[in-house]
């Protein structure tokens, strides 16, 4: 694994970047720990001060101080993410495994069920869980959600290696050897479906970190709980840009912004490196 990351590092500029826009936010939200001001708190500073040497980022028209608001909302947004990204891949781990290596029957009925995951609009679905549930909508309810909706995608992908490898010698003669189905699935596939999963899981870290800021905006989720999402939902409902207070904007977004970038940039790097051809180029022949 460190060979890999290193070979990353030195020869793939795309994961060199990301891992650095990446580590940037991490350490931002590690900052949140050791915040002065309670991060659900209003009204501990004074309000609407622009960006000085006292508040870095400026305060928010609630009294909030911009940058420990943010490190606060990058925190949460980034658990949430992984949150949602770890519940799915639990979810298309297991299907994809099953489905590619049982086939017939068993292999019919998951993919049914996941091909009606894949057509059903996710964004209207998850609007109406919010009308339906509102009184208890959660941020660890709207991550479950999100996990239970977004695993289709990558548990098709992961099914197609799956049937690759059941053709393969090693498979027979791990049946030949008396080892059960949930022993070859853990024990001789899942190794090689893992470089996927971890590319997937940065891809759907971005899809529900956009998902859940695109709610948030809207006033769809708790927005009492910190996230990048609710920041810009209270600056739009205060009129920031309105009342020039253009900071409240500003800084969440080029913040989400740049990790956007670099949880894509991670994921592409990944995606390169798990093809043969794109990793003989790309890294002169090492592997």
């Amino acid at each position: 694994m460190f060979k890999i990351i290193r070979d990353l590092l030195r020869f793939n500029i795309e994961f060199a970047v990301g891992t650095l826009i990446t580590l940037v936010i991490v350490g931002l939200s590690v900052l949140s720990f050791f915040s002065p001001y309670p991060a659900e708190d209003i009204y501990v500073v004074a309000p609407d001060v622009p960006p000085s040497w006292e508040y870095w980022l400026g305060t928010t028209s609630r009294g909030q101080d911009v940058f420990w608001q943010m490190t606060a909302a990058l925190r949460n947004t980034l658990l949430f993410g992984l949150a949602v990204a770890a519940l799915s891949r639990v979810i298309s781990l297991t299907v994809g495994l099953v489905s590619g290596y049982m086939g017939g029957m068993t292999d019919r009925v998951l993919m049914s069920i996941n091909d009606t995951f894949i057509i059903i609009p996710l964004f209207p679905i998850l609007v109406l869980f919010y009308f339906v549930m509102r009184d208890s909508m959660s941020w660890v309810l709207l991550a479950v959600i999100m996990a239970a909706l977004g695993w289709a995608y990558d548990a098709r992908l992961i099914r197609s290696v799956a049937m690759s490898l059941r053709t393969r010698e090693f498979t027979q003669q791990s049946i030949f050897s008396g080892m059960s189905p949930r022993q070859i699935m853990t024990q001789e596939h899942l190794p090689y479906v893992l470089p996927i999963v971890f590319s997937t899981t940065l891809n759907n870290m971005n899809w529900s970190i956009g998902m859940e800021v695109t709610l948030s905006v809207l006033g769809f989720t708790d927005i009492n709980t910190p996230t990048i999402g609710s920041m810009l939902y209270w600056a739009n409902q205060h009129t920031a840009l309105v009342a020039g207070v253009w900071w409240w904007i500003a800084w969440p977004v080029i913040a989400v912004m740049l990790l956007f970038i670099g949880l894509y940039l991670l994921a592409t790097a990944l995606n390169e490196y798990i093809d043969p051809r794109s990793r003989l180029s790309r890294m002169g022949g090492t592997a």
